[in-house]
């Protein structure tokens, strides 16, 4: 997937770009040639984020590229250009602009990002030019979220739960990691019965993928990753444009298999645990029903409320498993509301945790790697939203109020008390093309949270 290359001997040195703004601009000009000058004014250059012009030499062949950026956001300062530049070897001028030369660079590979399992390439991308330092840094990062937008852009007919799970279990191969599955009715075996209950109405078995990596002696992480690989809403059927795009429900799931092949690369010292149960919330005669009682793996007894708010119950059973495991720490993915979309809107993934000092690691990782997230309370007072009449609690409410902390609480449940845990409720997906961010399937807190755990874990 990325265009980026280590820097290499050619024929040809390859082309600089030099990134300006409006107040560089006069100090960018003096370092051209007056031709040159002439050029930038004749094409009305004024280095305002987004502008490019190209400059010519003698020969009229392609010289340099000037672009003009924006200092606040480095990482998609030159995002656009791997797929409008011509194609080519290029290299980030010295005397560019202050930009954070890794964030620009990464940014170039994730504009250079194709979904091509169905159709070819519309064009080969422009190569930005790095030092081998800047690549073993840089390559990681691109290809895992490049691992996140393929999974989420594939179409469910061959992205179920199978699918979803075999990705885990290539990873476990690719890394030598140990592996074990629960498929159909071994998960009610086994007690994990809401995950069950959820996907039992589906043609393709529900199952649970675990993973397990590291040393007995380091301490244990495990992530967990919410896998609706498609969710008709169930019972409580979804309007067919709610339903439209639900083949991204297994972001999460995404998330935290390429979260894992990140701790795996660089080898952290953790024991790693992943978990991804797989599930098709589908509609037949055997699909869960609003006002059914079902006995988690932890023993609450929770009221379907709401079919579609099918997320919080396969996660739930992951996560009182996980706990059962005495981790460090429980980090959970989940495209899991509606309502932290309207919160926070598309961009900004919804950050949840009961430990202060781990949230404000997250978020300050987020930022330091242009990753931003965004904290959202677990204000218990809410659990009442939540209350049943026959049961411990319900999984949804009547109230459309507080709708991504609601279901936050519910998961708080299956956390003991005392147990590091973080919760990022995402979209992990762009509704539109932008520079770097292409319409489809997005990676959102993945590079946040690897940037946690490697200092957390250093």
């Amino acid at each position: 997937m990325s265009a980026l290359i280590e820097l290499r001997s050619s024929r040809h040195a390859p082309t600089p770009i030099e990134a300006t703004d409006p107040a560089r601009l006069p100090a960018t000009r003096k370092g051209l040639t007056a031709a040159q000058r002439s050029w930038l004014d004749d094409t009305c250059f004024d280095a305002k984020p987004g502008s490019v012009c190209l400059l010519p030499d003698a020969n009229g062949k392609l010289a340099r590229v000037i672009v003009g950026v924006e200092q606040q956001d480095p990482l998609l300062a030159l995002a656009a250009l791997p797929m409008s530049l011509p194609v080519g070897e290029y290299v980030l001028a010295p005397d560019s602009a202050p930009l954070d030369a890794q964030l620009a660079a990464l940014g170039w590979a994730l504009g250079a990002y194709q979904f091509t399992r169905y159709r070819k390439a519309r064009r080969a991308a422009a190569v930005l030019a790095v030092d081998a330092k800047t690549l073993a840094a840089l390559q990681p990062l691109a290809e895992a979220t490049a691992l996140v937008r393929d999974l989420v852009n594939t179409p469910t007919e061959d992205m179920g739960p199978k699918q979803l799970a075999d990705a885990a279990k290539q990873l476990a191969k690719a890394h030598k990691a140990k592996v074990r599955e629960w498929v159909g009715d071994e998960l009610l075996e086994d007690n994990f019965p809401t995950i069950h209950a959820v996907g039992r109405a589906s043609h393709r078995a529900p199952r649970l993928v675990e993973l397990n990596w590291g040393k007995a002696g380091d301490p244990r992480l495990v992530l967990v990753g919410k896998g609706v690989c498609f969710d008709t809403g169930g019972l409580d059927l979804k309007p067919s444009d709610g339903m439209r795009w639900m083949k991204k429900d297994m972001g999460g799931a995404a998330h935290a298999i390429a979260l894992a092949e990140l701790v795996m690369q660089a080898k952290l010292p953790v024991r790693l645990t992943l978990l991804v149960p797989a599930v098709e919330n589908a509609v037949a005669g055997n699909a869960m029903r609003p006002g059914e009682v079902v006995i988690t793996r932890a023993g609450h007894s929770v009221e379907i409320d709401n079919t579609d708010a099918e997320g919080r119950l396969i996660l739930c059973d992951a996560l009182a498993y996980a706990a059962e495991q005495q981790p460090d720490l429980i980090v959970d993915f989940a495209t899991l509301t509606g309502a932290a979309r309207v919160a926070l809107g598309p961009d900004l993934p919804a950050l949840f945790a009961n430990d202060d000092a781990i949230a404000d690691a997250a978020l300050a990782c987020g930022r330091a790697v242009a990753d931003p997230l965004w904290r959202l309370p677990l204000w218990r007072p809410y659990r009442k939203m939540l209350e049943s009449y026959l049961a411990d609690f319900a999984n949804a409410g009547p109230s459309r109020h507080a709708g991504a902390i609601t279901a936050a609480l519910f998961m708080e449940r299956f956390i003991p008390e005392g147990m590091p845990w973080l919760h990022l409720d995402t979209y992990a997906w762009n509704d539109g093309d932008r520079p770097g961010r292409p319409r489809g399937g997005e990676a959102m807190g993945l590079r946040a949270l690897f940037a946690m755990l490697s200092e957390r874990y250093a």
